[in-house]
């Protein structure tokens, strides 16, 4: 029996571009299961193709094997991969920074370099400006249905070898909790950051405390306010800001019914900086 086959790329559903990896796939084997992680990751956004992988990887049963093409250096000198996760999951991509997120919070235990000679659609044609259908989809989809081993993909690739992007790790020092704005919540606004409930709650944080939040980029404030940490949306008034722990369990800001992404424009990445500490309480007399 097939292992599951998740495609994920930034080539959106307004043509026929993932309708045609999937029939690769079909074409392999009718009977693989075919999944999609997303076909909405901005165009040429290789952080967020990185980090939509964390976010799904582990979820899914060992050995689902993941296609993920965000390939702004399509037909370039660029490599193209397997890897084997540390969860157990493979993962068809270039080598272009999508492996990041996975190789810091997962880990990979081996990578492979995709053999085009062996792995490559017959009679794709001459084109180098497809390889999520040619290479990456078919050699999944081999890879998915047993056609070929992980050994049979082609020869090993050094795992100090894989590009990976700039991370900020997030810390706290003298009460000031920082890290990055790693992903937004696209359909609601909501800022997801790298730090995680355990760090952020070494800060004595209690559900309705304040804290004073401080976003910037490139170390340009775009961003200062007080907000309450809150068990769910429901626990604020509708417009209110609010400081709560997603379902990855990392820190993450908010607007209730809102999208705090859009109102204050924030973006994502390494350069996307986040700071808390606990806001003292102020006793009237």
């Amino acid at each position: 029996m097939s292992n599951a086959l998740v495609l994920q790329s930034d080539f959106g559903l307004s043509d026929g571009a993932v309708s045609a990896m999937y029939g690769v796939a079909h074409t392999v084997d009718p009977s693989i299961p075919l999944f999609d992680l997303t076909h909405d990751i901005p165009p040429y956004n290789i952080w967020e193709g990185s980090y939509r992988l964390l976010q799904t990887v582990p979820y899914w049963p060992e050995n689902t094997v993941f296609v993920s093409v965000v390939d702004p250096g399509v037909g370039s000198d660029r490599k193209s991969v397997v890897v084997k996760t540390g969860s157990n999951h493979f993962i068809v991509t270039p080598d272009n920074g999508t492996l990041t997120h996975i190789h810091h919070s997962i880990g990979i235990i081996e990578a492979r370099i995709i053999d085009e000679q062996k792995n490559r659609l017959p009679k794709a044609g001459a084109s180098h400006t497809f390889h999520g259908r040619d290479i990456y989809a078919y050699t999944g989809a081999r890879l998915a249905s047993h056609t070929i081993s992980f050994e049979e993909v082609g020869p090993i690739y050094s795992i100090d070898s894989i590009i990976l992007l700039p991370l900020f790790e997030a810390s706290l020092s003298h009460g000031v909790l920082t890290g990055m704005i790693d992903i937004l919540d696209i359909r609601f606004g909501n800022v997801w950051t790298n730090i995680s409930r355990e760090l952020f709650l070494d800060l004595g944080m209690q559900y309705g405390d304040s804290a004073e939040v401080l976003i910037e980029n490139d170390n340009k404030k775009v961003y200062k306010n007080f907000m309450t940490y809150g068990r769910s949306f429901a626990d604020l008034c509708i417009g209110e800001p609010l400081v709560y722990i997603n379902s990855l369990d990392n820190l993450a800001i908010a607007i209730n019914q809102g999208s705090f992404a859009e109102v204050y424009s924030i973006g994502t990445g390494s350069n996307w900086r986040i700071s808390l500490r606990k806001a003292p309480k102020i006793i009237y007399e």
